[in-house]
């Protein structure tokens, strides 16, 4: 049976156009819909993204809204999926860096997962926190001033906002009920 815990909130799921591990964004989006929010898919360009299962092509989205007409004030929190192209590509989009700290300078949770962080340390929003990630990311969350941890999900409130991240698909269930709880806030 669905919650309702998220009746009337609007979550932000941030993606390139392509590179998103699929399972990280349909795992997550699954849970918000089923706690009763609204996930909404934000990317760099309308029209489709392509999703990928590892390094082949999966299946394609369709997204809502772009970084060049919306704003955290739309959304309630902000969900990161992984894939090592998905936050390679977005770190290196100003706007997209941008979208992803108004939800830090806002105060709204974030969850992130995978590779995801690199987006948060290209916005510099990472100092200070703990973290868990992909392994091959860590060393990047280190030099940026966080403290990484191998744990399934890490909520951090050491900060403007709540911070969760996980560090790979097998963390999804751990990683989907802490992002939902955080949501609920």
């Amino acid at each position: 049976m669905a919650s309702k815990d998220l009746e009337g909130k609007s979550i932000a799921f941030l993606c390139a156009p392509e590179g998103t591990e699929q399972i990280e964004l349909t795992e997550p989006w699954a849970a918000v819909e089923q706690a009763g929010g609204t996930p909404r898919l934000v990317s760099t360009q309308s029209g489709r993204l392509q999703a990928f299962d590892h390094l082949d092509k999966a299946d394609t989205f369709p997204v809502d809204t772009t970084v060049e007409v919306s704003d955290h004030t739309e959304f309630d929190g902000l969900v990161l999926p992984g894939g090592v192209a998905n936050p390679d590509f977005l770190r290196m989009q100003p706007k997209a860096v941008e979208f992803a700290r108004s939800f830090f300078e806002a105060g709204k949770p974030v969850a992130v997962i995978c590779h995801a962080p690199w987006t948060l340390i290209e916005a510099d929003v990472v100092r200070g926190r703990t973290m868990t990630s992909f392994p091959s990311v860590r060393t990047d969350l280190r030099n940026a001033g966080a403290t990484w941890v191998d744990e399934e999900v890490r909520v951090c409130e050491d900060g403007p906002n709540v911070l969760v991240s996980s560090r790979k698909p097998d963390d999804l269930k751990a990683f989907c009920r802490a992002a939902v709880e955080a949501f609920k806030r």
